[in-house]
């Protein structure tokens, strides 16, 4: 395998495919329920809104295969399983963080901004019906 400078840009890259793991919107969602204690698969589905029981799957089992969460099952019935955050997880939480905090304090901007676009391209369609 042929080795490249450390590039996320370049396709090749392993770092390329870690941000790809971890750019995902379930994936961020999981990170940050599980640093704020819902560390139980019921529990974040019921949490994470909008998540499906075959995503919320998915996406912790991408997660562990990856180093970033561990799973660990109870030996009890019915079976327990937790999920808390490796060192790489805790690791990766402070920029996830940071994202999360950017993004509810410009939700409200970017809101503005899709309504002005939409409505810069009605205008558009518009003056295009009429000429």
């Amino acid at each position: 395998m042929q080795k490249y400078p450390p590039n996320v840009l370049n396709q090749m890259c392993p770092s390329r495919q870690t941000l790809e793991i971890i750019a995902d919107k379930w994936a961020t969602l999981i990170l940050v329920s599980i640093a704020r204690g819902i560390n139980r698969h019921n529990r974040m589905l019921r949490e994470i809104g909008g998540i499906s029981p075959k995503m919320l799957a998915q996406t912790l089992r991408k997660l562990e295969q990856n180093g970033i969460v561990h799973r660990k099952v109870y030996p009890v019935v019915p079976p327990m399983v937790e999920y808390s955050l490796t060192p790489i997880g805790k690791e990766l939480l402070e920029p996830v963080s940071m994202l999360g905090a950017w993004a509810e304090k410009n939700s409200e901007a970017i809101q503005r901004a899709r309504e002005s676009y939409q409505e810069q391209q009605d205008a558009f369609v518009l003056e295009l019906a009429g000429a």
